[in-house]
């Protein structure tokens, strides 16, 4: 069912994108309506329109506060078009109909980022907005409604494509995407009121698919504030979990870091003097794993590493910069996703997983240890304390039972997602051997306490002489005694680091 957008009415808070919009619905002759700011906007770009006042018999009242409010505004949006009786009632009246509502939000979550003072925060919980924005996507039969500065150059293209008018399907689209920038705002201030963190979801994009090809997906948030896309193909759905992985893993690193991640786990990190060196040391820890994977890194990829990683096929690579010469050489494939991460935006605060018919929600796992108890048979050296902050973390970010071994700040070893914690550890090792590392003088994390000696004991068989764990079991002592017969160094951390 097609509608020819005749009338507008247009506030918002936000004027950058808009010119071009009014200018399209002037151009068709559309009657404007509008308010204040908005208002001057648009009588600035020498285009006339109808103050709501005008309408309402009723100036701007209470700072501002009541403007729209009034049923000459609301029956324009809500009149049904095809009922008689809402017809008859708004010729009555003196009500027009309103075929298109361009209506944003006051800005309530950039105002918390920027202020605690209660007084200013709740004048930016909007009113009017809202409620004109539901009431016009309630009606979305007869009108379009645009509700975000993002939607107004679509918008644009769609009323010149088709002469001014949209179809009923256009009309339902713009619908939902209102309704969504309304739910997102209410959980906002529902936040603030009540200290909860219930999740935003954000615009909505569609994906090809989800883990498989036969699960449907989308992704709701904004990729643009975490990244910029440099190159490549669109991100997929197992992208941008393992994307995910790979952000919070290496936004623990201060020294130079590279990292590989398959899927969500690590099987490649190591810190360096340099990017290049790093990206040797991890692709080194487990070249066979790295084939298809996302790689990660803390420095700027210079042309030294871009033609090094450009041996290998890879579906990500995120840095925080590029070097123009080594865009050069990594854009030689089309396909190829290049992320420019953006500072600390990605840094998770709630993690959020869906169970059986509702949402589990923690806080997310910050932190390495609460405390660093030397309770082996020696101190650590200072090379080994080095080496178990490095392997920790790493441990953090394995599924668990999780076992990580490092030498010199590279993964050498690894083992997660086992049953058993001893399973682990003797897939750690294979993967140690399988690769050539020498494990005399390597490092050893584990994710949760060792409820015997056990992997102590094989770990030790290997050369290696140096833990670190949470601590916690009833059985403790058992690996300490273990460690302090054969002078070993164990450190106890107090912190578990469970990743299921």
């Amino acid at each position: 069912m097609q509608k020819k957008i005749q009338s507008a009415l247009i506030s918002v808070f936000y004027k950058d994108g808009l010119e071009p919009l009014v200018k399209t619905l002037s151009k068709s002759g559309v009657t404007i309506y509008s308010t204040g700011g908005t208002q001057k906007f648009i009588e600035d770009l020498g285009i006339s329109c109808v103050p709501v006042e005008s309408l309402t018999t009723y100036p701007s009242i209470l700072g501002g506060r009541v403007k729209t409010l009034h049923p000459a505004v609301f029956g324009g949006i809500l009149g049904r078009r095809n009922v008689e009786q809402d017809l008859n009632e708004m010729k009555a009246y003196n009500i027009p109909e309103i075929d298109l509502v361009i209506v944003d939000l006051y800005p309530f979550e950039e105002t918390l980022r920027t202020t605690s003072e209660e007084k200013l925060i709740i004048e930016k919980i909007d009113i009017g907005g809202p409620s004109m924005i539901r009431a016009a996507a309630k009606n979305f039969r007869d009108l379009v409604v645009v509700a975000a500065k993002d939607d107004y150059a679509g918008l644009v293209e769609l009323l010149e494509s088709q002469q001014g008018e949209t179809s009923l399907e256009q009309r339902k689209a713009f619908a939902a995407k209102a309704f969504e920038v309304v739910m997102n705002y209410d959980i906002a201030i529902n936040n603030y009121f009540n200290g909860t963190i219930l999740k935003p979801l954000g615009h909505k994009q569609s994906m090809r698919y989800g883990e498989n090809p036969h699960q449907q997906a989308s992704f709701y948030g904004d990729l643009t504030e975490v990244f910029t896309q440099l190159n490549g193909k669109e991100l997929s759905y197992n992208n941008l979990v393992d994307v995910d992985a790979a952000v919070q893993l290496i936004q623990e690193f201060t020294d130079t870091t590279f990292a590989i991640i398959k899927h969500t786990s690590v099987c490649g990190v190591a810190a360096r003097a340099t990017v290049k060196e790093s990206w040797d040391a991890a692709l080194a820890g487990d070249p066979e794993s790295a084939f298809g994977g996302v790689l990660v890194c803390n420095g700027a990829i210079d042309k030294a590493t871009a033609e090094a990683i450009n041996e290998i096929f890879f579906e990500v690579l995120i840095a925080p910069s590029f070097d123009e010469d080594a865009l050069a050489i990594l854009k030689s494939k089309k396909n190829r996703i290049l992320l420019v991460l953006k500072n600390d935006s990605a840094k998770l605060t709630m993690q959020f997983k869906s169970v059986l018919n509702g949402t589990l929600v923690q806080s997310t796992d910050e932190g390495n240890y609460t405390e660093w108890k030397e309770v082996g048979g020696r101190q650590t050296t200072a090379a080994e304390k080095d080496d178990l902050t490095f392997a920790n973390i790493v441990c953090k970010h394995l599924k668990s039972n999780a076992i990580a071994l490092i030498r010199n700040k590279q993964l050498v070893g690894k083992g997660c997602g086992q049953t058993s914690r001893v399973d682990s550890l003797r897939q750690s090792i294979t993967k140690a051997k399988q690769f050539n590392f020498d494990l005399q003088g390597a490092v050893l994390a584990s994710d949760a306490f060792f409820p015997f000696n056990d992997c102590v004991q094989i770990a030790h068989a290997e050369g290696i002489e140096a833990f670190i764990q949470p601590g916690g079991s009833v059985r403790d002592k058992d690996s300490i005694e273990y460690c302090v017969q054969h002078n070993l160094a164990m450190v106890m951390t107090g912190m578990r680091h469970f990743k299921h």
